[in-house]
């Protein structure tokens, strides 16, 4: 299959589902009152999927690279913010 478009990728469909998922834990319970851990997890997971669209839209095999590589560093953020969460759970 050709990717024709972000939507296309695997990668970014399944961080389209992981800022869905987040979004909906973060806004209910507990974790909805723990404004910064909780704004810094969903600002972080929506800069990793938009970067991802960013970057295949950015017109050159070097940026996309690029900018998969602050994707990355994003998720990093993410999985990090989410150690936080668990610990002070």
């Amino acid at each position: 299959m050709k990717i024709e478009k972000f939507e296309d990728i695997d990668s970014w469909k399944f961080v389209r589902e992981l800022t869905r998922n987040i979004y909906h834990k973060t806004n209910k319970d507990k974790f909805s009152k723990e404004y910064g851990l909780r704004d810094q997890i969903q600002r972080a997971v929506v800069a990793v999927m938009a970067t991802r669209a960013e970057g295949f839209d950015s017109g050159t095999s070097q940026s996309f690279i690029e900018l998969l590589r602050y994707a990355y560093r994003s998720a990093s953020e993410v999985q990090s913010l989410l150690y936080v969460a668990v610990d002070c759970s």
